[in-house]
């Protein structure tokens, strides 16, 4: 909407476009800027009502394998789940406002959120209202893998024709291997992987969360600088025509994710839910193919690709020894089960995710 009015005030524009940046040409900063304080307090004011209702309807069941912790976890039993929808309903209302809605990457974006958000909320749905543990990995990777190969084959359409648009690239050295019609398939890879990183490390109060901010951030920047013509020529990396504005969906993303924090910072009074953490990873993936930083990914999302890791290895493990590798997984279970306060691993988290997420922008001019 705001990205229509300024397109269409003539004289002010023509004053705009001298001062203005990157391949929007209307206040591309600006609206970021705007889109996180919109999408903060849409959170807000969404978050009283979302959590008067969840709370008659959708209150988390603790029902994990392990019993300890269960015990661990008792007194967050009842807890409203399924914030996600207002996180969603934030970032939404932010970029409907603020993003220029022709641009495809940003309907790539908000196909992913919503696709994802919808699958998020009947896993959910069925883990509140029966006895089962959600959707089955079956039932759930097949809907993620059908959704992402939907939305691979869009980017490859959109971005085979761009100089490295569809090639996997390795930061150091700016060395690249062309990916073809297999783009589809690495695309599908990252954007399940990312939305199931973020949801294993939605496991404590603000966890999640607090790293989605500071991952956010970093690709608040990235798409922004690989959208800028000037800016991704002086760094070296891609230059994705009409990129930038995605960083309107990634600053909407950050504030609405500080708006949530406001109510699930410890103690808890509502959970993200699959609802919430499948979409904010699939969105933090697709940002990764969009500016063509995959592997930038794994740094930026350092904390996301360690509690998988630790869920992988203590199954491989387990099986191979009997034995378990650490005490729990995912890893910040393991901290739990070793006494740390809840607060204490959480916070120690975030100031790993905030240093992953500043190495990640500053190894961009390491070439």
């Amino acid at each position: 909407m705001l990205f229509w009015l300024l397109q269409h005030f003539g004289p002010f524009l023509e004053q705009a476009e001298s001062v203005s940046s990157g391949d929007s040409r209307v206040f591309l900063t600006a609206r970021i800027a705007l889109a996180a304080i919109t999408s903060f307090l849409a959170a807000l004011w969404f978050g009283p009502i979302a959590i008067a209702w969840l709370k008659s309807r959708f209150r988390e069941r603790v029902d994990s394998a392990s019993q300890r912790l269960n015990e661990l976890h008792a007194a967050k039993n009842a807890t409203p789940t399924m914030g996600g929808l207002f996180i969603v309903a934030a970032v939404i209302v932010a970029s409907v406002l603020c993003a220029d809605l022709s641009n495809s990457f940003v309907l790539f974006a908000l196909v992913a959120v919503l696709g994802f958000a919808a699958i998020g909320a009947i896993d959910d749905w069925v883990k509140i209202s029966s006895h089962q543990r959600g959707l089955t990995v079956r039932q759930k990777f097949l809907a993620q893998w059908g959704l992402a190969l939907m939305l691979g084959g869009g980017l490859y359409w959109h971005q085979h024709t761009y100089p490295l648009g569809v090639d996997l690239i390795w930061p150091l050295g700016a060395n690249s291997i062309p990916l073809g019609i297999g783009f589809i398939l690495w695309a599908a890879f990252v954007l399940v992987g990312s939305s199931n990183g973020v949801n294993l490390t939605d496991g404590l109060d603000g966890l999640a969360g607090g790293c989605l901010v500071f991952a956010g951030s970093a690709f608040t920047v990235l798409t922004y600088l690989s959208g800028h013509r000037l800016m991704a020529e002086y760094l070296s990396i891609p230059h994705m025509q009409g990129v930038g504005e995605l960083g309107v969906l990634f600053g909407a993303m950050v504030g609405a994710m500080l708006g949530f924090l406001w109510y699930n910072c410890y103690p808890a009074q509502v959970f993200m839910g699959d609802t919430g953490s499948l979409p904010m990873g699939a969105l933090l993936g697709l940002g990764a193919l969009a500016t063509r930083q995959e592997v930038l990914l794994v740094i930026v999302g350092g904390i996301f690709v360690i509690e998988t890791l630790s869920v992988i290895f203590q199954v491989g493990w387990f099986k191979l020894t009997k034995r378990r590798l650490i005490a729990c997984s995912p890893l910040h279970n393991h901290f739990l089960f070793k006494g740390d306060h809840e607060m204490k691993i959480v916070v120690r988290f975030w100031i790993g995710s905030a240093l992953l997420a500043l190495v990640a922008v500053a190894s961009l001019k390491i070439r």
